[in-house]
């Protein structure tokens, strides 16, 4: 005990560059208890950037009379950013199919996990968003005079963003243990 009190374990904070991203059709009975096996099952990855993960609450001010002082402040309606995906372009469309889908009319919704991973590779954030909607697509921007990698962005309406709680204190642990292993050189 005195050892693991001396070594001084601490949790970092985690690295952006570590992500992991699923998409599924909504039409699947994805749950957020589900979601977290879901990782796995079909990882459209390989993104390079994932933003937009962000909700505001709307608030409604009331003017009370008499109190002259102040204004009360009231939840209305929850807002969600639409979440921008971006990643070098390989052989397959994936994402193209997606977004075009819709333009056709053949379009499917799509549910979808991000997991933020430790230096350990498990999960210790896990957000999850319902009915996902390709609402832009974006491809490479081509110059002969430049060497940089062919990006494609999508960007993503939804219907909800959930973080999945408690994910991270299992990773946090593993990740502790093994730091502490290292240094007492185990």
């Amino acid at each position: 005990m005195a050892i693991l009190g001396s070594v001084g374990l601490r949790s970092d904070p985690l690295l952006a560059h570590n992500f992991l991203i699923t998409l599924v059709d909504s039409s699947s009975s994805l749950t957020l208890k589900s979601a977290s096996s879901a990782i796995a099952d079909i990882a459209l990855g390989g993104f390079s950037e994932c933003s937009g993960l962000e909700t505001t609450l709307d608030v409604e001010e009331y003017r009370e009379g008499g109190r002259n002082g102040e204004v009360l402040q009231f939840p209305t309606r929850v807002r969600w950013s639409k979440l921008t995906l971006k990643k070098g372009m390989g052989a397959g469309t994936d994402l193209w199919d997606w977004h075009y889908g819709f333009v056709v009319g053949q379009g499917k919704r799509r549910d979808g996990v991000i997991a933020l991973m430790n230096e350990l590779q498990l999960p210790s954030h896990i957000w999850y968003f319902r009915r996902g909607l390709p609402t832009r697509y974006s491809g490479p921007s081509l110059n002969a005079a430049q060497s940089a990698v062919a990006i494609e962005t999508i960007e993503i309406a939804h219907e909800g963003l959930f973080q999945i709680p408690g994910i991270g204190f299992g990773g946090a642990a593993a990740s502790a243990a093994v730091g502490a292993a290292t240094k007492l050189g185990l």
